[in-house]
């Protein structure tokens, strides 16, 4: 089932059927343990609404309320070595080996809901970087209790030559407005995700594409509920959080976004999360 944030209210998609939920507060919807079954048992009270098949993409909203985004680092292979080669000059590349390698995981703090992008929204890369790239990641919901209740799509908008500069710059290559996109639904399956969906990403510039890449989440090292545990440990969130879960695609060295780039990522059973660079 998916559940859309949208203008009109909250619509759940179930077997090809759409329901408006009489529940209008996002944060009280979704932020329940045991929400597939939860959903489930109220859809079957309502009447399916045809009206809200093809909901326009101008009328879909990121799917987030007061919930904080989190992210994690280092979980693909990939990513170590992108991490390695880009802050070996600043004496970091070390760091990253590290990470991988260890028990704990790197998580930081992402962005507040109000930074957040949609789909269909514009994303930024910042004004004083030169280097900058999408990370298509799948994206967890975890309730205040601290289980994985659902899932999304995200776009972790970085400037790498910034955290290759120094490590100590994460927090700058990594949290301003417009760096942050999630959507087009939050994804609650009966069961976990299928561990061999793809992620994919396209960019676009000026309608050719110049970068695509691919890779399947059960190649991420550390699992699921390692990382949701991780960030629960001493943290609360009295509506749930997402937490981004790291990259396995990272474009070549030679690329960098420009203004007007159409990026889209796409992670089966999901859909697709489409943003233009600004």
């Amino acid at each position: 089932m998916k559940i859309y944030n949208t203008k009109r209210g909250i619509v759940i998609e179930h077997l090809n059927e759409y329901f408006l939920s009489p529940e209008s507060d996002w944060d009280v919807f979704v932020n329940r343990s045991g929400l597939f079954r939860k959903v489930l048992e109220e859809i079957h009270t309502l009447d399916p609404e045809p009206s809200l098949s093809g909901q326009p993409r101008r009328d879909i909203l990121a799917p987030i309320s007061k919930q904080e985004v989190w992210a994690s680092g280092v979980t693909y292979l990939r990513s170590r070595e992108a991490r390695m080669e880009e802050s070996k000059d600043a004496g970091g590349g070390d760091f990253y080996a590290r990470v991988y390698e260890a028990k704990r995981p790197e998580l930081f703090f992402k962005a507040a809901p109000h930074r957040v992008i949609g789909t269909g929204g514009t994303v930024r890369i910042r004004k004083d970087s030169k280097w900058n790239v999408p990370e298509p990641e799948l994206v967890l919901f975890i309730c205040s209790s601290g289980s994985i209740e659902g899932y999304t799509i995200g776009n972790d908008m970085s400037s790498r030559d910034i955290e290759g500069e120094n490590p100590l710059y994460l927090p700058q290559a990594k949290c301003y407005d417009g760096s942050a996109a999630i959507g087009p639904c939050l994804y609650v399956p009966e069961q976990a995700i299928d561990p061999k969906a793809m992620i994919r990403i396209s960019i676009d510039r000026s309608h050719e594409s110049v970068f695509y890449g691919e890779i399947s989440i059960d190649r991420m090292k550390r699992t699921q509920t390692e990382l949701a545990e991780y960030l629960f440990q001493e943290l609360s969130f009295p509506h749930g959080a997402f937490l981004m879960t790291g990259t396995g695609i990272v474009p070549p060295d030679t690329f960098t976004l420009r203004e007007g780039d159409v990026i889209k990522i796409t992670i089966e059973h999901i859909g697709t999360l489409e943003n233009t660079v600004a």
